[in-house]
């Protein structure tokens, strides 16, 4: 016998819950659905806008479009790159987003016009160390100043010991493959190590052009390819020792470099909680602009790298409390929003301008892939070992050592994005820097007492 009333009916039918209508919650749930940090339709809006400007044939060369049109591509290949099994594993995002743009440019399947506002945006502005000041003031000012000064004068030691074990051991597995010990040493080892492109290769070498009679540009073409392979292995090792750091916990300081080390900000922290004055976080990215400025003319009286000199001068104004509270909690943000939202698009704006397809490509035989994986894997595993020894953790020392065979300041990125852990860029432009920068002077007066 059914009881049901009209009454019962009427309450269930009130307290039922209402199918709310697509507009405005269903948008508002497309709005909340993201590619990277873009909005599902504002992402197929940006896409539609781009192939328009690139189909009439005008396409802007404004910032407004650069920014967009760079976080468009950057993080759709850092999304496909992060959807796949086992490689998303391993830092495929920052790989996709730096290495396919490459290639696309390469066999001429990105659009000219696209290739043009990239390169010219990239190369004029060098928005690269616009986000570099701002990470690494970001970094600095969110650390624990107790151990802060521990942990650089720390990181030589796994550096230095790292940096003669690889040296060693490459050039001794380059020579058993038959590549020879000067070649091997001098043409694809230490390469690796000096730096990167513009303060390792170039500068490298150049010494090489003087000390050995033969012309520069062919030297270049000969020592760039360890540099950009060796920096892809790089990658692809510190996304492996991401992974492994997930599920060996013990390893890894998620990001810190010591034990017992604490960050006044929490650089995991994903929401930015309590009150904070915009003030602060524009007065912070001022601050980080301007200790870059102020390396940048330390590079012209002294010959100190520009991020190296900025490096020293953020630990200066972290140690002697030259700032307040709430601007460090403004250099956090800046540094969080650079981390999230700058990242992806950097690197294929790199990608695009900054990495030659066919170096990388030319490196792909068999004795040079064997010999600068061994190479880098030394660096890192030595890295690990030494840096355990000295009470720090194994992960993020090898972490660190792995940005000495980086592609520079853009490797650095590519790295720490890979590792997801962007925090080490202080130390890892120590690593690039001032490694990359002894690694070339010590090989060049070598080599000129040799010749």
């Amino acid at each position: 016998m059914n009881t049901t009333t009209p009454a019962h009916v009427a309450d269930k039918a009130e307290h039922a819950p209402k199918k709310l209508a697509f507009w405005p919650h269903g948008w508002w749930r497309l709005m909340e659905f993201r590619i990277g940090i873009l909005p599902l339709p504002i992402y197929v809006l940006a896409g539609a806008l781009i192939a328009g400007f690139i189909a009439s044939g005008k396409l802007p060369g404004e910032i407004s479009l650069a920014i967009v049109m760079f976080a468009f591509f950057g993080f759709t290949f850092a999304e496909i790159g992060k959807r796949l099994p086992v490689l998303r594993n391993i830092g495929a995002g920052a790989i996709f987003a730096t290495f396919i743009p490459s290639a696309l440019v390469y066999y001429h399947w990105l659009p000219v016009d696209v290739i043009k506002v990239t390169t010219d945006f990239t190369k004029q502005t060098n928005f690269l160390y616009l986000f570099i000041a701002s990470i690494i003031v970001g970094s600095i000012l969110g650390m624990d100043r107790q151990v802060l000064i521990k942990g650089f004068l720390k990181i030589f030691v796994p550096l230095a010991v790292g940096t003669i074990a690889a040296g060693a051991v490459g050039t001794a597995v380059g020579t058993a493959l038959g590549l020879g010990a000067y070649h091997t040493f001098f043409f694809i080892v230490v390469p690796i190590m000096a730096g990167g492109v513009g303060e390792g290769a170039i500068p490298l070498s150049i010494g090489y052009a003087e000390i050995l009679h033969q012309d520069q540009g062919a030297l270049f073409a000969t020592v760039l390819p360890p540099v950009m392979l060796g920096s892809l292995t790089a990658i692809l090792l510190a996304g492996t020792l991401n992974y492994i750091g997930k599920k060996k916990p013990h390893l890894t300081g998620e990001g810190r470099l010591q034990p017992g080390e604490h960050d006044d900000m929490d650089p995991k922290q994903e929401e930015i909680t309590g009150h904070m004055d915009v003030t602060h976080i524009a007065a912070a990215g001022i601050t980080a602009l301007t200790l870059y400025l102020l390396g940048i003319m330390c590079s012209r009286l002294f010959g100190l790298p520009a991020p190296v000199a900025m490096l020293f001068l953020a630990v200066i104004v972290k140690l002697t409390q030259a700032v307040s509270p709430q601007l460090q909690s403004g250099a956090y943000v800046v540094y969080k929003f650079f981390s999230t939202a700058v990242t992806y698009p950097l690197l294929f704006a790199i990608g695009v301008s900054l990495t030659p397809w066919d170096k990388l490509v030319s490196a792909f035989t068999l004795p040079n892939i064997i010999t600068i994986v061994a190479t880098v894997a030394t660096l890192m595993a030595t890295g690990a070992l030494v840096g355990r020894w000295l009470n720090m953790y194994p992960i993020e020392a090898a972490i660190v050592n792995a940005c000495h065979s980086g592609q520079g300041g853009t490797g650095d990125v590519a790295i720490l994005t890979a590792a997801n852990r962007m925090t080490l860029m202080p130390f890892a432009q120590i690593a690039t820097r001032i490694g990359g920068a002894v690694t070339v002077t010590i090989v060049l007066i070598v080599l000129a007492r040799m010749s």
